[in-house]
């Protein structure tokens, strides 16, 4: 404190006695510059200009433009570097490393390019500039200008070059810079050493990275995780974990980067716990890890513990990002948890990310996955800027919502915006098609995918076309198309053509079906499942029991089905016959006024759909407590009055009973009731339903 005091003193002084000479200015700028004091040396260079000072070199000049550059002074820097009567190489560079440290690209290709002289020092900082801040291929530009003029590239050069090569994904070049590195002087520089393992691990040469990390020498903690993050992304985490563990018993202690990609590595091969333990060891969590659990968790089927640790992420103080949002949306939309995803979206809104292009597109799918189309066409018109991901958001969500035409009309616009459709853009088309029983249409898609986009249809692709086609009444087409398809027909395929042939009562066909998926899936018991209903509504009950004790030899377990709704912001879960529920009496009580009110309408369950050969009356007690039955009569109980719609989840299809008793109690209730199974939503308003009854 006192040191600054008396430099201001002494400047005071100077102000005080007029003019002064390069003797009195030079130790005043060294004290400055000493204790990093800026508006002591602003105002020596406005005592400098008042006087007209002109010092006989750059001397003075250069050391306040490098206090400034080095404290991020960027106009104060520029300031002074425009009015310096001479400059030399020093002050160029100088100028040049502020813009590079600012991310200031155009600023600095301009100066750059305005030198009247360059050294190495101009180069080297101009190229770690551009890879720095993403131009990658332009900084392999100057570094051929920097060849053609003679200058040498040190080591922070090479960095910065492999840098921009892995960032380009350009192995070809990337090992042109290793061969001038293997002629040169700097071939066991650890620095160069790093960023080479990083290059071949993000170019796809995984086992050259790992001979390059094993003849590193003086390995430290960069080392290390440039090899575990390459593990990482070339989709083997066993060795990511591994090598973990070999860097800790070397001694060498994790960062928040070895972090990040250990918890990858995890959440990669299924080993959530593990995931969880190393997580609870880290001491000072970042939004890196703590984003990292929750994308983790999402991708490993656990939404609601995603969105859990995303309410402690926000307890402990710490700021997510929009990647972080973009997940916990992605949560919301697979759960069709409405309230949290309006919560999520007002976060967007007030952190500022919520026109973000990730963000965004998460809304759109979200909205549309709790039936809100509505919504999701809002955000969608509103995004400042639409990328493929955001337009298969919208026509996907139209063509899942019995929006079909919508979701034509959507692809046409995108068409019309010159975007080329990508395999996700002709699922959603075609799973318009397939609801909407446009059969023509489908097949002109189909052809398109190949002829006009030079695209290969994949698997997802012929499941679509076999489903429109066995729907519509084409199983001999449905079945040559499966037999001539390129592909070898996996689960996906048999499993639709399944589905058909339960649909149309092809016995033949879904045996034959069956047995593919038998040899595929032993343990899914969905096959065997669908199959037996097939055989139990014909009556062949032998062939019921004979699957049945295939299940048994086999330990298939049968999933349970089950239902939920969202009242409150509370997630309340149902399965068929349930009386665990808290109000299961009142439930019951409100679900059987319902059906003896559509009894009286003339509605009668249908027990026929009831696969068991048991007496009538456990049919018609079985079909009338299924689970969607129970959540509606417990939304109706929690709201009785309200006119918004009763929003219904359910985890497998809905039984062609509960369907006919949903358009019903709409029609009765004089309420929108919205279902989303895992097929489709079904929109249920005033008796009719969105899927026009083609489920």
């Amino acid at each position: 404190m006192k040191v600054r005091q008396k430099l201001r003193q002494a400047i005071d002084s100077l102000y005080a006695g007029g003019q002064a000479t390069a003797e009195a200015y030079t130790p005043l700028v060294l004290k400055c510059v000493r204790v990093n004091d800026v508006g002591q040396a602003k105002r020596l260079q406005s005592h400098m200009d008042l006087h007209c000072f002109t010092p006989n070199d750059t001397f003075l000049h250069n050391r306040l433009l490098h206090m400034y550059a080095r404290l991020g002074k960027i106009s104060d820097a520029r300031n002074l570097f425009d009015k310096m009567p001479q400059r030399d190489i020093i002050s160029w560079n100088t100028i040049l490393s502020v813009y590079a440290k600012s991310g200031s690209v155009e600023n600095l290709r301009a100066l750059f390019y305005k030198m009247p002289f360059r050294d190495s020092v101009s180069y080297n900082t101009v190229i770690a500039g551009l890879a720095g801040s993403g131009f990658s291929s332009q900084a392999l530009e100057v570094f051929l200008r920097m060849n053609r003029e003679g200058f040498e590239p040190t080591e922070y050069t090479h960095v910065s070059l492999l840098n921009a090569c892995s960032r380009l994904l350009d192995l070809r070049k990337g090992k042109q810079i290793h061969g001038r590195i293997c002629v040169g002087v700097l071939g066991r520089n650890v620095f160069v050493w790093n960023a080479l393992t990083d290059m071949y691990a993000k170019c796809g040469e995984i086992d050259k990275a790992r001979w390059l990390f094993d003849r590193t020498d003086n390995k430290n903690v960069v080392s290390w995780n440039s090899l575990i993050a390459g593990y990482l992304k070339n989709g083997q985490p066993k060795k990511c974990i591994d090598l973990f563990q070999e860097m800790q018993l070397g001694g060498f202690k994790p960062d928040d980067v070895t972090v990040s990609n250990v918890l990858g590595a995890y959440f990669q091969s299924g080993l959530v716990d593990e995931a969880i333990e190393v997580f609870n060891l880290i001491k000072n969590k970042d939004k890196v890890s703590w984003t990292t659990m929750i994308v983790g968790y999402v991708q490993n089927g656990k939404e609601e513990d995603a969105l859990n640790l995303f309410a402690k992420m926000l307890a402990e103080g710490v700021k997510p990002d929009s990647f972080t949002i973009s997940s916990v949306i992605s949560s919301c939309a697979k759960l069709a948890y409405l309230c949290n995803g309006q919560v999520v979206h007002g976060k967007a809104i007030l952190l500022g990310v919520d026109n973000d292009l990730l963000v965004s597109s998460a809304l759109v799918d979200m909205y549309c996955k709790c039936g809100i189309t509505k919504e999701a066409w809002i955000v969608f018109d509103m995004m400042p800027s639409r990328n493929v991901v955001s337009w298969n958001a919208m026509i996907r969500g139209y063509a899942q919502n019995g929006q079909d035409l919508e979701a034509l009309v959507l692809y046409e616009k995108l068409l019309q915006q010159k975007l080329k459709p990508d395999s996700i853009t002709f699922v959603a088309v075609l799973s318009a098609c397939n609801h909407a029983g446009l059969i023509e249409e489908g097949r002109i898609y189909f052809d398109s995918i190949s002829k006009r986009y030079a695209l290969v249809p994949t698997l997802d692709h012929y499941a679509c076309m076999i489903n429109l086609l066995g729907r519509s009444g084409c199983m001999t087409e449905a079945i040559d198309l499966v037999n001539n398809m390129p592909h070898e027909p996996n689960s996906l395929i048999w499993s639709t053509l399944l589905s058909v042939c339960a649909i149309k009562g092809d016995i033949e066909n879904g045996e034959m079906a069956a047995k593919h998926l038998f040899e595929l899936e032993p343990l899914n018991a969905g096959p065997y499942i669908m199959l037996s209903n097939m055989y139990a509504t014909c009556g062949r009950w032998e062939d019921v029991a004979s699957v049945r004790s295939l299940m048994k030899s086999k330990n298939v377990k049968k999933f349970a089905a089950y239902s939920w709704i969202e009242i409150d912001n509370e997630v309340h879960k149902f399965v068929a016959e349930d009386a665990t529920h808290p109000q299961t009496e009142i439930i019951y009580e409100e679900l059987g006024r319902l059906i003896k009110k559509l009894q009286e309408a003339g509605f009668m369950p249908d027990t026929k759909l009831v696969l068991h050969n048991v007496e009538e009356e456990e049919k018609f007690a079985s079909i009338c407590y299924h689970s969607e039955k129970l959540a509606l009569a417990y939304g109706l109980i929690k709201n009785p009055h309200a006119t918004t719609p009763i929003r219904i989840m359910k985890n497998i299809r809905v039984c062609g009973d509960c369907h006919m008793f949903m358009k019903l109690v709409s029609k009765v209730i004089g309420r929108p009731i919205i279902l989303r199974d895992s097929n489709r939503f079904h929109h249920f308003v005033g008796g009719s339903c969105s899927c026009k009854d083609y489920w």
